[in-house]
């Protein structure tokens, strides 16, 4: 069993910056890789950005490509997205999630969740 707890929501205004935090414990963090998904109302969660186990490898959407950052310290047990250049499309509940062994986009193969953390962008 993984527990995973979001911190860092809030709201912000276009064009600033946010970083979202999870924290996992339970079982050896190193042995799962991570993600972040998103669900903005009205609308399906979706892939946000998903880091392997040694933090070497990392997956984008393209909406978030070159603006968001995922990266983690196994050490500390934690994974960070750092949010640049927010826009009002962001706006959403984000979700941290953990998976054993190789790294994906695919929701479906996560099998750990955090309760979310709201990320209000206003225009």
């Amino acid at each position: 069993q993984v527990q995973l707890v979001e911190s860092g929501g809030g709201l912000v205004q276009a064009g600033g910056n946010l970083r979202l935090s999870c924290a996992a414990s339970g079982r050896t963090f190193s042995n799962y890789a991570m993600g972040w998904f998103r669900q903005a109302p009205g609308k399906e969660r979706e892939f946000v950005a998903a880091i392997n186990w040694k933090g070497r490898i990392t997956y984008y959407a393209d909406s978030v490509k070159g603006r968001f950052n995922i990266s983690r310290d196994n050490a500390k047990n934690t994974v960070d997205l750092q949010m640049n250049s927010l826009k009002p499309e962001d706006t959403a509940v984000y979700y941290c999630a953990a998976k054993r062994m190789i790294v994906s986009r695919i929701m479906g193969e996560y099998d750990y969740w955090g309760q979310g953390t709201q990320v209000t962008v206003s225009s």
